[in-house]
Parts: C-alpha cells; sequence; structure tokens
C-alpha cells in the first residue's frame, strides 16, 4: 500500500514559515502532493524544501507568485512528467506525476471556476483535456492517484 497526502499550501514559503516541513516529518507517508506552491524553484534552494529522505519535483508557473504544483517521493520514481504539451496547464504549473511501475501519482491543480462564467469556461476546457489524458494513461494499463483536493472526478 501507497500512503499518499495531498495538501494545498497556499504557498509553498509561507507554509514553510509556519511549520509545514516539521509536520511533513511526522506523516510518514511515501508519497506528498502539494498544490499552489506559489513559488518558483529558483527560490527553493534552502535544503529545507528538499527533505532528507525525499526526491522532489516542481513545476512552477510562468507568472510569479501563481498556482504551481510539487510532489515529494521517499522512493524515487523511474520517472517525472511535469508537462503534456497545452496550456493553461504547462505554464501555469498545474501537474506533476510520479511515475513507477504501472502506478502514477499525480498532483493536480485545476483552475477554480467560481470568480465569473470566463473563468468557469476556462475550467470546463481543463477538465475536456485533462480527462482524455487520464483515459489514455488507464487504457495504458496504468494505476492512477490523483491527488487534487477539489477534483471533479
Amino acid at each position: 500500500m501507497v500512503r499518499v497526502i495531498t495538501v494545498n499550501t497556499n504557498g509553498i514559503r509561507a507554509a514553510a514559515r509556519k511549520g509545514f516541513f516539521s509536520w511533513l516529518e511526522t506523516q510518514q507517508a511515501d508519497v506528498v502532493c502539494i498544490q499552489e506552491t506559489k513559488a518558483q524553484q529558483h527560490q527553493l534552494s534552502d535544503p529545507l524544501f528538499h527533505p532528507q529522505g525525499y526526491v522532489s519535483a516542481f513545476n512552477d508557473a510562468h507568472k510569479k507568485g501563481y498556482s504551481g504544483t510539487a510532489i515529494y517521493c521517499r522512493t524515487p520514481p523511474q520517472r517525472f512528467v511535469c508537462e503534456l504539451g497545452w496550456d493553461p496547464l504547462d505554464s501555469e504549473g498545474r501537474y506533476v506525476r510520479a511515475d513507477y511501475d504501472k502506478l502514477s501519482v499525480i498532483s493536480l491543480y485545476m483552475p477554480s471556476g467560481s470568480s465569473s462564467d470566463a473563468a468557469q469556461q476556462k475550467k470546463d476546457d481543463f477538465l475536456g483535456k485533462i480527462y482524455p489524458h487520464f483515459v489514455e494513461l488507464k487504457t495504458q494499463g496504468r494505476e492512477l492517484i490523483i491527488c487534487e483536493l477539489n477534483c471533479p472526478f
């Protein structure tokens, strides 16, 4: 069994100041998926953001202080995937996947559709693209753990 935790940090640097990484040490999680890191990778050079015993991948948004995902894994995966070749998923850092034999663990941060009709359309478009991607992964024989705190699937 794989123990997976998903957390929306609302800013990984702010979460670090509030004790996130001390808390993480007590969780004994195999994989930790983070949404809304709101940081660029060059801002995460402090060893605090790279806890001992974990390998990690970060996917930051092009826009500073916005969105972003990360994943921490106790067992190094065969590969990390951070881009799928479409926006806003890629430019907003909304996806990180860790692939093991037949298992993929995905940290996903979906757009909110609550602020306007245009925002809802953006979310609907996102869902229209991400769902077939998940179906394709399943067709390839992959088991999926999708971590998103507000995922409609």
